[in-house]
């Protein structure tokens, strides 16, 4: 086995493992990599997100390597909902990067010069340090029914908040969040995924089942996109309700469905829309997005899906599960003005989702959402330029990460 040297320069990325947090941080990490190839980059993460984040974003870097952290579930047991993965990871995860981090650093010899973690990682700041950390409880009282942020006309519902904010705060997401905002100044620099295109080292696009060469035989703004990202999927009489609205609907449409389709779904279901839709398990969504022939999205508002969107000038229909995903929702509908909610609940019914089909694609109001989200396209684009606020704010995070 070749051994490269390497200088003494080396980062550490410690990974969120969960939905699609990890492929937008590697993507980053192989920009600022491909500038220095003798820093060495250690890539933090389970093993199941390793796997799938760099078989989906194939790197062509030597310098960047994947590493395994425990994912905090105990060996042959199953999480009964994707959620409390999500908690046993978390609990888990402050000891479990330590423990990786301490032994890639003996394996290599090379101590970690720097840290670029996700923003859910609120220990970063103290592995920086060299400090002891632990998951420490959390008390709060709010009663405030509406907020207003900065910037915005628009009063946000308590309700649209992530569930740590203003509900059960004894929980790990409430922990995490509020040691989040503690820490967050100290980091020497923070980077925000808004508009922002480090340009993905992608060589082929991963689509076994040729998406793209069946949405160029629709015609423009004619197809509905669904997907509600790989950690949640919606409830079984939602599915059902989704399902017989785009059955009968005139559109023709891609699911992107996270499960057993064939299960889920309406019994014949598949069998009746025939070529008029495609259920696949997994779709190259950002070139989706893209496409021409896509009229809008059903999406759970995650942010990632929102900046693809925006960046296909694509209007969406929302239906927000946890997180984030309710804020969001909003200021898609109230401030952005490119998408709607399928009602105040949340929740697919055939008539409301049948009728906000045919609103968004058929509408006057749905031609508006349309200009708008072109119009916020067109400011994403000049973002990305080359003298762009974007391109200069990447170029100042690789000067501070290889400095």
């Amino acid at each position: 086995m070749k051994v490269v040297p390497f200088s003494p320069k080396h980062v550490a990325v410690l990974a969120f493992p969960f939905g699609t947090h990890a492929g937008p941080l590697l993507i980053m990490v192989q920009r600022i990599a491909t500038e220095d190839l003798d820093v060495r980059f250690s890539f933090f993460s389970t093993k199941i997100s390793n796997a799938k984040t760099f078989k989906l974003n194939k790197t062509g870097l030597w310098n960047i390597y994947p590493y395994n952290v425990h994912d905090g579930i105990p060996e042959g047991y199953v999480p009964r909902h994707p959620m409390e993965a999500i908690e046993r990871f978390m609990y888990a995860m402050p000891r479990n990067f330590r423990s990786a981090i301490d032994e890639v650093v003996a394996e290599t010899g090379n101590k970690i010069t720097c840290l670029i973690t996700d923003a859910f990682y609120w220990f970063g700041a103290e592995i920086a340090s060299g400090l002891p950390f632990g998951l420490q409880g959390l008390t709060l009282s709010l009663s405030t029914l509406k907020l207003t942020f900065l910037g915005s006309g628009h009063p946000m519902k308590v309700s649209d908040l992530p569930e740590g904010v203003v509900r059960d705060i004894e929980n790990p997401m409430a922990t995490m969040l509020h040691k989040m905002g503690v820490t967050l100044s100290q980091a020497t620099a923070v980077a925000i995924n808004s508009f922002v295109d480090v340009h993905p080292i992608i060589v082929n696009v991963h689509d076994e089942e040729r998406c793209l060469e069946w949405l160029e035989k629709r015609e423009k703004k004619s197809v509905v996109y669904v997907s509600f990202g790989s950690v949640i999927t919606p409830s079984p009489h939602e599915l059902f309700a989704l399902a017989e609205a785009l059955e009968e609907c005139e559109y023709s449409f891609i699911w992107s469905f996270v499960g057993n389709h064939k299960k889920q779904l309406p019994e014949g279901f598949l069998e009746r829309i025939g070529n008029k839709g495609k259920v696949v398990a997994w779709a190259p969504q950002n070139e989706i997005l893209q496409h021409p022939a896509i009229g809008v999205c059903v999406t759970h508002c995650g942010w990632n899906s929102i900046l693809e969107c925006m960046l296909g000038g694509v209007p969406m229909i929302c239906r927000p599960f946890f997180g984030d995903q309710k804020l969001n929702t909003r200021m898609i509908e109230n401030e952005w003005r490119i998408g709607v909610a399928i009602d105040e609940n949340g929740g697919f019914t055939r008539e409301n989702i049948t009728r906000t089909l045919v609103s968004t694609m058929s509408s006057e109001k749905g031609r508006l959402m349309r200009k708008n989200a072109l119009e916020l396209r067109e400011c994403a684009i000049k973002e990305i330029e080359c003298n762009g606020s974007s391109i200069r704010d990447l170029n100042t995070l690789i000067h501070i990460v290889l400095s």
